[in-house]
């Protein structure tokens, strides 16, 4: 798929480079869970079971997509160390730090097919 191919030539790019390649591991877990989830999410062929958490997914993929510009971000200028260079990389790292493993929970829930918000009836509010 193409989205994927570009975020491994990015990830290749970033690997060589000592201080993004804990970076670029971990983006290619981030993708390769997204991938997983989808495949167990639709891995009855129901729609409504697969499509029953939506909003988690597209969190999820959003951030591994964030993840991915904010890698190729920090690669603009690889070896700058000044100010801009030195703030991109903050910005990428924190990103990875605070907001990239918040995938796990919202990828958990789409890999289980978690019924609860499909499964609640009007007459429940």
């Amino acid at each position: 798929d193409v989205v994927r191919e570009a975020i491994d030539a990015t990830v290749a790019r970033a690997a060589s480079t000592p201080e993004l390649a804990e970076h670029a591991q971990a983006l290619t877990r981030a993708a390769d869970d997204v991938a997983a989830a989808t495949r167990a999410a639709w891995s009855t062929g129901v729609a409504a079971e697969a499509l029953a958490n939506a909003t988690p997914y597209l969190q999820a993929f959003g951030h591994v997509v964030l993840a991915w510009i904010w890698l190729d971000v920090a690669l603009v200028g690889d070896g700058d160390d000044g100010p801009a260079a030195c703030g991109r990389r903050a910005a990428m790292q924190y990103f990875y730090a605070y907001e990239l493993p918040k995938i796990d929970a919202w990828l958990g829930v789409v890999a289980a097919r978690e019924d609860v918000c499909r499964a609640m009836q009007d007459e429940w509010f």
